[in-house]
């Protein structure tokens, strides 16, 4: 799937946020509907799990920081969960003014891959990779409470979900504001943003151009802060 090309909202067809489709392993090239130039590049590969590639919430929240925080992040510090190959943190890293190292985490088996985006973007200035084990201590050289996390398509394995909650729990502070994004595929997902609603301020945002076209595709994009 190439998302270069110029047919539909997000250069992927006509469907908004169409299903990911499997793939072998390659370059694509995304300018997010021209919000992006020079576009982002994202080497996808599948072999150490299906964080190697582009998936439609990823796509979703990535447009929407390009659109409504391009200018506002200086000085903040930001965190990626989940970030497969990088995706959502490079479109950020590149599109945005960030002036704070921009850390992109995920398991051992991605690692590799989210350092390869990196360097093929020309971003190893602006962007670190770590190895976070959702459920596991902060790694050392992350932010305690970060401004921002940025999380895209992390609810899809139930059993993870008690792990990531609380991961969330460690990194939300007082100050912090995660935008979390994901497609709804089955009922526990939706158990999933219950339990998030008990532990955290929740709120769908509202001021997403395209909301009423991806909340047809079962996207769902949330601000989540500490309670208060």
């Amino acid at each position: 799937m190439s998302v270069s090309e110029d047919n539909g909202l997000f250069g992927v067809s006509e469907d908004l946020v169409p299903p990911a489709v499997i793939k072998s392993a390659g370059v694509s090239e995304v300018d997010f509907d021209g919000l992006l130039s020079p576009p982002l590049k994202l080497q996808e590969d599948l072999k150490n799990g299906c964080g190697g590639q582009l998936w439609p919430a990823g796509m979703v929240l990535s447009k929407y920081m390009l659109r409504k925080h391009r200018d506002d992040l200086v000085g903040k510090q930001v965190v990626e969960l989940g970030a497969g190959g990088g995706f959502v943190g490079l479109a950020v890293a590149l599109g945005c003014k960030t002036t704070s190292t921009l850390h992109i985490t995920d398991q051992l088996p991605m690692f590799e891959l989210m350092k390869q985006n990196i360097v093929l973007n020309n971003l190893t200035s602006k962007v670190s990779a770590n190895i976070y084990d959702w459920g596991t201590p902060t790694p050392v050289g992350l932010p305690k409470h970060p401004d921002i996390i940025l999380a895209a398509d992390c609810v899809y394995f139930e059993p993870a979900f008690p792990l990531l909650q609380e991961t969330l729990k460690d990194l939300i502070g007082e100050k912090t504001v995660c935008y979390f994004c994901f497609k709804k595929r089955r009922r526990a997902d939706l158990q999933f943003m219950k339990v998030a609603k008990k532990l955290f301020d929740v709120k769908e945002v509202d001021d997403d151009l395209d909301r009423e076209v991806y909340s047809r595709q079962s996207l769902f994009l949330y601000r989540m802060t500490k309670k208060s």
